[in-house]
This record gives structure tokens, sequence and C-alpha cells, in this order.
């Protein structure tokens, strides 16, 4: 599936998860926990198995529950009951242990659900490898904010005190064959900044990036979409690539070989999931 988009909103808020999941994200996150205050829990529970029983979307639909060990298993004994979202968000994921607790709790409730790893700590970010190879995890999710406040680092505008763990996470995912998701960009009203925030996380090798408001989903969305330039290039190549026997070939005055080839057949196959193919 594509992830190119992956919007929050708030579970206590009923009717923003069901302007969000009306929107074009590719993905749609009713969110337990930063979003909603302990006091506001329980009804936040309510609200999302509410809105999951009754939402008609064109959009993948997860809920990012609390920590396995602080409020997980309240979380998921208030949202499986008669029905069911597309995926789990496990937030704080430090170990490959915390997606095997998650899945024992889904066991309970025999609700078989790809899972969705959030790499925000300093031991999230070194065990990355191990929690994107779990076999729930289905993506491998980045976030800055906490990953900075555990590190005590001071975050800047170009993200230079959290790159080497942006692109850990990013090989990680790839290593697995899963989706890579980036950080958020949080001054939401800054639609030229995410632009270029977007632009340099699809050039790390990010498959999406998380937002937090919907104005961001449509920059996202087009960063992430291949233009029908590169559309035509890869098309090229791929058609190249057929009618010759030679490992290395020439295409529009440039020498092509595997990792281009790999690279062409990385766009169609975004170009697909897109439905522009």
């Amino acid at each position: 599936m594509v992830r190119r988009s992956v919007l929050f909103a708030p579970g206590n808020n009923a009717e923003l998860m069901r302007k969000a999941a009306g929107g074009d994200a590719d993905v749609v996150v009713f969110d337990l926990e930063d979003a909603v205050a302990p006091a506001d829990k329980e009804q936040a529970r309510d609200s999302v198995q509410s809105v999951l029983s009754a939402v008609n979307s064109n959009s993948h639909i997860c809920v990012r529950i609390n920590p396995v060990g602080v409020s997980a298993t309240a979380d998921l004994g208030g949202i499986l009951l008669d029905t069911s979202p597309d995926s789990v968000m496990l937030p704080k994921a430090s170990s490959a242990e915390d997606i095997s607790a998650l899945e024992r709790l889904l066991d309970e409730y025999s609700a078989d659900l790809p899972v969705l790893a959030l790499v925000e700590s300093a031991a999230g970010v070194l065990n990355a490898a191990e929690i994107a190879a779990a076999d729930p995890t289905d993506a491998l999710l980045f976030g800055a904010e906490d990953l900075a406040a555990d590190l005590g680092a001071s975050r800047t505008s170009d993200g230079r005190e959290v790159l080497y763990a942006r692109q850990r996470v990013v090989v990680a995912a790839s290593a697995a064959g899963i989706d890579a998701i980036d950080t958020i960009y949080p001054e939401y009203g800054d639609l030229d900044g995410l632009r270029d925030a977007t632009a340099f996380a699809a050039q790390l090798g990010y498959d999406g990036k998380m937002a937090i408001h919907p104005d961001q989903v449509a920059v996202i969305n087009d960063a992430f979409t291949p233009s029908d330039e590169e559309i035509a290039w890869a098309e090229r190549i791929i058609a190249a690539d057929e009618e010759t026997d030679a490992g290395v070939f020439e295409v529009d005055g440039e020498m092509i070989d595997a990792p281009l080839i790999a690279q062409a057949e990385r766009v169609l196959e975004r170009a697909r999931e897109a439905g522009q193919r």
C-alpha cells in the first residue's frame, strides 16, 4: 500500500477524526497517545471506537495506542469491540520485545493487525533494525521531537542533531523491506519549509512523512509522487533494459547500470501505488 502522507487526528475529537478520514491522506491515525490528556483517555477510546464503527474512508485507518506497559491494554480493549482499525501504531518502540508484547495483546483479541512502529528514543534508534525485522512490523516511523528530548538535544531548523538517527531508521526499514515514514514538520503553516523538508526526506529514501494538519497532506503527497518527467525517464530505462543484453547501456546520453535500473523500477512502483499507471 502507499503511505505517502500519515495524518494524525486527536482521538478525543470525533469531528476532526471524521474530517481527516474524509480527506486525501493515505493513512489517517486516530491518536490515543500524545494528543489526549490522561484524564481524557477513556472518553477518547469511546470516541475512536464510535468513529471506527461508522467511518467510510478511502484512507487506511490506524490507531496510535499508548506504549505497552502504560495503557496499551486498556486502549485495545476500548477499540477492539465490534470493529477494528486497519493497523495499530506503537509509540516509543525501543526493542523487538515491545513489538512482540503488542502482538501478544492483539492475539488476546484475535486481532491480526500490522504494526506501525514509531522510533523516537535513543534505545529505539539503536535497535531500529530488530524492530523493523519483527514479523508484525509493517512500517518504521521516525519521531524527531521525542528523540531530541530523550537525547537532551536542541532542535534546529536543518535537523543536524537528529540526522544520524533519521538515516539509521530509513536504512533499517529498507533492510527489512518495509516502509519508512519521516518525522512531522511542526510548523504547519510553513508549507514552503515543509516542501523542502519533505523533498530531503525523499532524497534520504523515506517513503512518506507524518502530518499534523490537513493542509500539509497535499504537499507531502506531491513530494512522494513521481512527476510525469520522472515516470517517462523510468519507462525509457526499463524499455531499453528489456531490449538489450548488455550490463551497461546508454539512454538519453546517460550510462545506465543496475543501480539506475533499480531506481527506475522504484519510480514506476511508486507511480503504480499512487494510481498513476
